[in-house]
């Protein structure tokens, strides 16, 4: 199992969270991933571009204090809603914390 730490205490924009989030996994098929939460959830979920790439992996989201702010808090909102259905699905392989 491979963990990956994202610590977003110097973002400032959802792209510096996109762009560390693939700096630091270096996923599979990072230039085609969308930097969006859609395509965070289809990577995470099913496997697509921005994957991983590990059987199992935990992406642990940390210092989340600055992306609370990001589009009035729906972003963190959403990043939350895409970690509890990530995380209750039974043969995800993949586990997203956020701290």
């Amino acid at each position: 199992m491979n963990k990956y730490t994202i610590d977003c205490v110097d973002f400032e924009t959802e792209l510096d969270f996109w762009n560390g989030y693939l700096a630091i996994v270096e996923p599979d098929g990072s230039e085609f991933f969308g930097k969006n939460l859609d395509a965070f959830w289809d990577a995470l979920s099913a496997g697509g571009p921005g994957y991983p790439g590990d059987e199992s992996s935990v992406i642990e989201v940390v210092n989340t204090e600055t992306i609370r702010r990001f589009r009035d808090g729906n972003f963190y909102r959403a990043l939350i809603k895409v970690a509890e259905d990530l995380n209750s699905e039974p043969f995800s392989s993949v586990r997203l914390v956020i701290r």
